[in-house]
């Protein structure tokens, strides 16, 4: 006596389960592909113990003063304060073939940072410091912007990066 029970698939159900594997295998490579050839960064937060309350306090954290600071030639480290409906500093020159690395925070609501042109596009929380670096290899002007709506101003948040040669 045989118990063995046999599974029938119709062909046509068999060659849709076929695509959908193989559609899944190509998602996979082309997204692995993706992240080692074109170097994606996951933004991870620096730092989650910032004080929104005191966060743009001169002298109580870097955010006091937002601006650029050179760490060495040809390596800049970028302090974006995000708030209600702008951005400090709102213009931002730098060199070309500066690696640059942009810490940003909020200390009001929930905002976005993407600039264009880059692999930099993070979100932006109060209480958090983010962070992500990319290298400017061609001279020109990288618009920023909040890509989170944070209100009634929010088409007003934007600045720059002004590369020069």
């Amino acid at each position: 006596m045989n118990n063995h029970t046999e599974l029938h698939i119709h062909p046509i159900e068999r060659i849709w389960i076929i695509i959908s594997f193989a559609m899944i295998g190509v998602f996979a490579i082309a997204v692995l592909t993706a992240g080692f050839a074109y170097g994606f960064q996951l933004p991870v937060p620096e730092d989650r113990v910032v004080d929104p309350n005191l966060v743009a306090t001169p002298g109580a954290t870097a955010f006091g003063e937002p601006g650029l600071r050179e760490l060495s030639p040809g390596n800049m480290e970028a302090r974006i304060l995000a708030q209600t409906w702008s951005f400090s500093p709102k213009e931002i020159t730098v060199p070309v073939g500066t690696k640059v690395t942009f810490f940003v925070t909020t200390k009001d609501v929930q905002h976005g940072f993407h600039l264009e042109g880059s692999n930099i596009n993070f979100m932006v929380l109060p209480g958090q410091i983010s962070k992500l670096s990319t290298t400017f290899n061609t001279p020109g002007t990288y618009n920023f912007y909040c890509h989170e709506y944070c209100g009634v101003g929010h088409q007003t948040m934007y600045g720059q990066v002004i590369v020069t040669p």
